[in-house]
């Protein structure tokens, strides 16, 4: 049987670890590929005045390649897109479309982005962009047609996962990658801090709350979409 891939893609360079970090960390034990695409270089994400955004993107960088070898991640793709600034165009969804058909996943991990009230515009921007990216345009071969001519053939993904969904429906065991969790988490120390034991207990809480809807003593909750049906 071919190797299971799953395409990650995540706003900026912390958002996958603090919502789907322990069934990333699963994913990669159990032998699955697992590609992140980073779209944004986070050069904005502080409050410190003193930091100059283009070395605090090189920061988030190294704390995203740290991430990716406690995980075992096959590959790190950096897009360098600009921190607070998304938007659904057509550049963006080229980006994502060629990854797709570059890595050619049978999942497709992103964030949701429908969830009502005050957001970062740049996961609404990169949940829908992602979502469109899946389907029509990585599937069809007339969106993009550069890429045939690159080798990069139309991909069908078969599942989609969101993350930080509004209604979840598909829950993941991650009692046993609790500690790859939060190595991954606090390796974006500029962004979380460094691990101490108050901040494990506040992760501890918030799984075993998602754990007990499924039985299980840690757990992750995801939406779940079967392009298949």
């Amino acid at each position: 049987m071919d190797q299971e891939t799953v395409l990650v893609v995540t706003p900026h360079p912390d958002d996958s670890e603090s919502a789907a970090g322990g069934t990333i960390a699963r994913w990669c034990a159990e032998g699955k590929r697992v590609v992140l695409v980073v779209c944004t270089d986070g050069s904005k994400g502080t409050g410190d005045r003193s930091i100059v955004p283009a070395d605090l993107a090189k920061t988030r960088e190294k704390e995203t390649l740290n991430a990716a070898k406690v995980y075992g991640l096959a590959e790190v793709v950096f897009l360098r897109l600009p921190d607070q600034a998304l938007e659904d165009t057509e550049e963006f969804r080229e980006k994502i479309v060629r990854q797709i058909r570059t890595h050619r996943p049978d999942i497709v991990l992103s964030i949701e982005p429908n969830r009502p009230y005050i957001r970062h515009r740049d996961h609404v921007m990169a949940g829908r962009v992602t979502l469109d990216a899946v389907f029509p345009y990585a599937r069809d071969h007339l969106a993009f047609p550069e890429h045939l001519a690159e080798g990069l053939e139309p991909h069908k993904v078969e599942d989609i996962w969101i993350y930080r969904a509004e209604e979840p429906d598909t829950f993941v065991d991650v009692t046993d990658y609790f500690e790859a969790r939060q190595n991954a988490l606090h390796s974006h120390v500029s962004q979380v801090g460094e691990r101490t034991d108050e901040r494990d207990e506040r992760s501890k809480k918030r799984l075993t709350e998602a754990g007990a809807k499924m039985g299980v003593g840690m757990a992750e909750q995801f939406k779940r979409i079967k392009m298949n049906r």
